[in-house]
């Protein structure tokens, strides 16, 4: 029952989590281009969010894919987990400098907890793919939720692979990755988990 009732818990942080993608790249992308501090300021606060409500999530997948590939699973989730807690405290760090602008730190600088979304984009890929990986074989999920995790865990990597070689966020080899993930792939996939999540312990 308590296994249960989380797994409905997760089903909404899913969801809330890829509602809280989709502003973060609102923020990012849209407002930061008129009004740079807002846009930062929502930026970190979203990413900050969407890692703590992906925690949840991580730990109910865990909980239904250890059954068949238990060391894979845990595996998986603790490089996802990595990755969140990174994502949080990226989006913390953001957030920190947003409300209060440093004076002597240069705006390019990567952050030090997340140095060009190494956790943000490269671990949680990696995580990402594995547990796409068990989802597809597992039969826990439904396959089309794990082939939409593999397009997705592929984006991370590539943003993550954009932004330490390429360095320009206004360069297409990040733009049209950045868009893809941020307004369609990432939401769309954390909201049919979190669909998933709920339905089948509401069943």
């Amino acid at each position: 029952m308590i296994a249960e009732s989380f797994e409905r818990f997760a089903g909404v942080c899913a969801i809330l989590t890829g509602l809280t993608g989709f502003l973060y790249s609102v923020a990012f992308i849209v407002i930061a281009r008129n009004t740079p501090r807002l846009g930062n300021l929502l930026s970190g606060l979203f990413l900050m969010l969407g890692g703590l409500l992906t925690t949840a999530v991580l730990i109910a997948i865990y909980n239904r894919l250890r059954e068949k590939e238990a060391a894979f699973a845990l595996w998986a989730v603790l490089l996802g987990l990595v990755g969140a807690v990174g994502s949080a405290l990226h989006g913390g760090y953001d957030l920190a400098n947003a409300i209060h602008v440093p004076e002597t730190v240069p705006a390019n600088l990567p952050s030090q907890v997340d140095p060009r979304g190494l956790l943000t984009f490269g671990v949680a890929g990696i995580g990402l793919f594995v547990v796409a990986w068990l989802m597809v074989r597992s039969g826990g999920f439904p396959k089309g939720l794990g082939y939409l995790g593999y397009v997705l865990a592929v984006l991370l990597l590539v943003l993550y692979l954009g932004r330490l070689i390429v360095l320009n966020a206004a360069s297409p080899l990040i733009v049209g990755p950045a868009l893809l993930t941020g307004f369609i792939v990432n939401p769309a996939w954390y909201i049919w988990l979190g669909i998933t999540l709920w339905r089948e312990q509401s069943a």
